[in-house]
């Protein structure tokens, strides 16, 4: 039996299809070949740099996207300009508002990203077509929720040394694929200092205190600012609480 990540190679799969490593993991990973072609009519890649504005909160919910490379920052703003990050979303996370009118949040690109982008008549289209397709984005929808709750927990009851080991282990768990099958990882922060205090709810002093006591123990390493390599992904999360 052919498996299921041999059909990178068919010719029937569209070369955009091809080319993405997130794809099998993501939303399309329940499409045949067919339904991907028929996806990847729609289908545009968006290449955007560090910084860049993809949605507004209030804005009215026109497209959808797959993230494909990078990290995207979900955040809310409020009236005085005040700015919480309220979330991550690392490939093949699913980025928009499923049968909602309006967005909820803003979305920036917090690194370099690469986006599969969907109008939102032909998605909807295809899950009520294929209820495969809409029972991976509603799983996807849940593991996120489930993400954002043990999130809520590490906000409200763990020490301000815990919440920044928990941030390192939550990029390097979900932005490093080597790490997840050997004993260590390597990445870069896809935050500021300051991003992280406002993630973490700490001040941008006590981010680089608790980090530079990581690196003193041996837990971490830091060059050139805000490249990070964790030797041992166990001795990391020993410090989450």
């Amino acid at each position: 039996m052919t498996s299921e990540r041999q059909d990178i190679h068919n010719s029937d799969i569209p070369l955009l299809c091809r080319s993405c490593e997130a794809r099998h993991q993501g939303m399309c990973g329940v499409l045949n070949p067919q339904e991907l072609v028929e996806l990847a009519r729609h289908t545009h890649k968006a290449r955007h740099d560090e910084g860049a504005e993809l949605i507004g909160d209030s804005t009215e919910i026109r497209s959808y996207a797959n993230v494909m490379r990078g990290v995207v920052k979900l955040s809310k703003t409020l009236e005085d300009g005040r700015q919480q990050v309220v979330g991550l979303q690392f490939a093949p996370d699913f980025l928009g508002r499923l049968f909602g009118h309006e967005n909820v949040t803003n979305a920036q690109a917090a690194s370099p990203v690469e986006l599969c982008v969907v109008p939102r008549p032909a998605l909807e289209r295809m899950m009520a077509a294929n209820p495969a397709l809409e029972k991976r984005l509603l799983r996807q929808t849940l593991r996120e929720l489930d993400e954002a709750r043990d999130w809520m927990v590490t906000l409200g009851r763990k020490t301000a040394g815990e919440k920044v080991a928990s941030f390192l282990w939550l990029i390097a768990t979900h932005l490093d694929p080597a790490g997840e099958s050997s004993d260590g990882a390597e990445f870069d922060l896809p935050l500021s200092r300051a991003d992280i205090g406002d993630f973490l709810g700490l001040t941008i002093e006590t981010v680089s205190r608790h980090m530079s006591k990581l690196r003193q123990a041996g837990v971490i390493a830091i060059t050139r600012n805000r490249h990070i390599e964790v030797p041992d992904l166990e001795a990391l999360r020993n410090c989450c609480g």
